[in-house]
């Protein structure tokens, strides 16, 4: 049965996760490795990565997993904020709504994923200045917990999910 790693990566977060699954997976049955692209729908089994968007995948990723016809899909995704499962499982809901029903999920994973320098300086920013959202020093404190992920945990978990 022949697979395709199809995957969306920003920051290199979900490039990592792409490149772990690779590794996992037996070589002889991949058929396409990289960014969305026609290629792809050639396999059976699908394992589409993306980045988080403002809650779902990025749109690249859900115009492809919009194409999608009787495949077997698995989804895995980072995002810069969460560490929580319910948060995880909302982006997972929201990914999944893109996917037409003669497909079968076959299994999913996410995990946190480090942001750009520019989220922190942002956030710096409006700390600075008078009237600030309240919850500045709790978002400063999640890009910086996040710096680390993918971690080597992570990808364990994803090698577990995948088997």
């Amino acid at each position: 049965m022949s697979y395709a790693i199809v995957f969306s990566s920003k920051t290199g977060n979900t490039a990592l996760l792409a490149q772990t699954l690779q590794e996992q997976l037996p070589q002889a049955d991949c058929c396409y490795f990289g960014a969305p692209d026609a290629a792809a729908l050639a396999a059976d089994t699908l394992y589409v990565g993306f980045w988080t968007d403002k809650g779902k995948a990025d749109a690249d990723t859900l115009d492809f997993l919009k194409q999608l016809r009787g495949k077997r899909v698995f989804l895995f995704g980072t995002a810069g904020f969460g560490g929580s499962a319910p948060y995880f499982e909302k982006i997972l809901a929201a990914t999944r709504k893109a996917l037409d029903g003669s497909n079968t999920v076959i299994g999913s994973f996410m995990c946190q994923g480090k942001m750009p320098v520019s989220v922190r300086q942002r956030y710096e920013a409006m700390k600075a200045k008078p009237l600030h959202i309240p919850n500045l020093d709790a978002l400063i404190e999640n890009f910086d917990k996040a710096l680390s992920h993918p971690d080597a945990a992570d990808l364990e978990q994803l090698k577990q999910a995948v088997k």
